[in-house]
């Protein structure tokens, strides 16, 4: 895998960028895949002449461990296939886009492990107009290689391995619903009494009843990993608005070892990876949050709130 970061300032800094990494793979008829959202996909499509060997995907990054479970089945595919190599553009989603950047930030640093050995050439887009420090702090340690503006490519001398990245101690960004005293606030609850309370929530909600079922599920996978792995007490709260539900389950544990937990099924290894691994695909969110005497399981359904610190906004 080649995985790199490339940052630019302006519409033309852009196009320096993307579109000779497209032409390179046009010419040698390698697959690709371009995950923009649709004006910069026009402007790639204004100046390169045939885009038609090249697939612009529309809104697929919304769960870190979806979008590695759908590359994986396009690399099975294509190999099989006996591809040699495929490229993806893409701009990760952050707070500067409107989006909360935790898991996404695991997910950079995952995908290193996850296509190690695979003929996978990613290339990840950020925007220095809106994309804030924190951020790109995290994006110069992920990333193996760095692009600069002028298409100029160099080895980040700041990455680090994904289970370094992974196991250091982060900030914690609670939802601002949080803020608040929960609805629902449970010590050391069963399955079924925490599956009430979050229909009940759900219900007082605008969330399709496909999402409340979704954070049903998540919550107990949980919930269920923190009673059988964790250590007591076990503590739910829920908070909820119209247009979304915020629940964290909190024990007095270490949380799971695999550093890759939710991101990756856990095949083998720690128990409770595949719970998570669930839930990551069920919540517009998942964040695991660990202190020296805690772990949290944040999971929220409906549209998360963007709750880092210094965003700028173009």
């Amino acid at each position: 895998m080649f995985h790199e970061a490339a940052f630019y300032s302006s519409e033309d800094e852009l196009l320096n960028i993307a579109v000779p990494f497209l032409e390179a793979s046009l010419e040698t008829g390698a697959p690709s895949m371009v995950v923009l959202n649709e004006r910069d996909s026009e402007l790639i499509r204004s100046v390169i002449p045939d885009t038609s060997q090249l697939s612009f995907l529309r809104d697929p990054y919304l769960r870190p461990a979806s979008v590695i479970k759908s590359v994986q089945q396009v690399l099975t595919g294509q190999m099989f296939d006996g591809t040699e190599q495929i490229r993806i553009l893409g701009e990760v989603p952050h707070p500067g886009m409107g989006m909360p950047w935790e898991w996404w930030a695991r997910y950079e640093a995952t995908i290193n492990h996850a296509f190690d050995q695979s003929p996978l050439w990613v290339l990840c887009l950020y925007d220095l107009r809106i994309t804030s420090g924190d951020v790109l702090n995290d994006v110069t340690q992920t990333h193996p290689y760095l692009m600069t503006a002028d298409g100029r490519r160099t080895v980040n001398n700041r990455y680090l391995c994904p289970e370094v990245f992974l196991t250091r101690a982060r900030p914690t960004y609670p939802d601002p619903l949080e803020a608040a005293s929960p609805l629902v606030d449970l010590v050391d609850p069963m399955p079924l009494a925490a599956r009430q309370a979050v229909r009940e929530a759900g219900a007082s909600t605008r969330l399709p009843v496909a999402d409340v079922e979704g954070l049903v599920i998540a919550v107990c996978e949980a919930l269920t990993n923190s009673i059988c792995h964790g250590r007591p007490p076990v503590q739910l709260r829920l908070w909820a608005n119209p247009d979304r539900v915020v629940v964290t389950v909190t024990d007095r544990g270490g949380g799971p070892a695999d550093p890759f937990a939710g991101l990756l099924p856990a095949a083998t290894g720690p128990p409770g990876g595949l719970g998570l691994w669930l839930a990551h695909q069920l919540c517009s969110l998942v964040t695991l949050d660990k202190t020296k005497d805690t772990f949290t399981v944040r999971l929220v359904a409906g549209q998360p709130a963007s709750c880092h610190p210094d965003v700028r906004v173009a």
